[in-house]
């Protein structure tokens, strides 16, 4: 089933930013900081975390530290199910998905 991760949601100061923090170290002690329409390179999860949240769209940047991702969104961009992309990063087992046997 993966890690269950369970995310909370707050909003920053700063209008159209959104900090989200989780139960789960995503970084270590690293800053990562990801632009929208920049190649998000690498397969560590803040990478990876970076990717789903720019599929998803309304998203300008992300920037990740520890367990805390914190999301710039572009204009007329909502929160909506980012919270959710956040809490599936370590699921790896979905329904209708068959598990990789080694």
């Amino acid at each position: 089933m993966g890690q269950p991760v369970v995310v909370s949601e707050r909003a920053t100061a700063k209008p159209g930013t959104f900090r989200f923090e989780a139960n789960r170290v995503l970084t270590g002690m690293a800053h990562e900081r990801y632009v929208q329409n920049e190649e998000v390179t690498g397969d560590r999860p803040p990478d990876e975390l970076a990717r789903r949240l720019f599929a998803r769209g309304g998203v300008a940047a992300v920037h990740v530290y520890a367990n805390v991702a914190t999301v710039e969104l572009s204009r007329g961009g909502t929160t909506e199910g980012l919270k959710e992309i956040i809490e599936g990063l370590y699921t790896y087992y979905r329904p209708g998905v068959e598990p990789a046997i080694p």
